[in-house]
């Protein structure tokens, strides 16, 4: 079964996004390329209390699955 992202509502897509960037951050930090820093970086970026809220449980979500601590 596949989902065309593109037909998401903006705020979906959004939280799509930002899901992407947190495995990201999380993968950085895995591979010491980049260190917790860089967490508060992006959450800087977010305006939107409910999107860095997303954002956290984004990141604690890919931190239990690679075991980044």
């Amino acid at each position: 079964m596949s989902h065309n992202l593109s037909l998401l509502p903006p705020s979906e897509k959004n939280k799509v996004e930002l899901d992407k960037q947190a495995s990201f951050v999380v993968w950085q930090m895995k591979e010491a390329k980049a260190g917790p820093e860089a967490i508060r970086e992006q959450l800087e970026k977010i305006a939107d209390e409910a999107e860095q809220a997303w954002f956290e449980q984004c990141v604690d979500k890919y931190k239990r699955m690679m075991g980044v601590m």
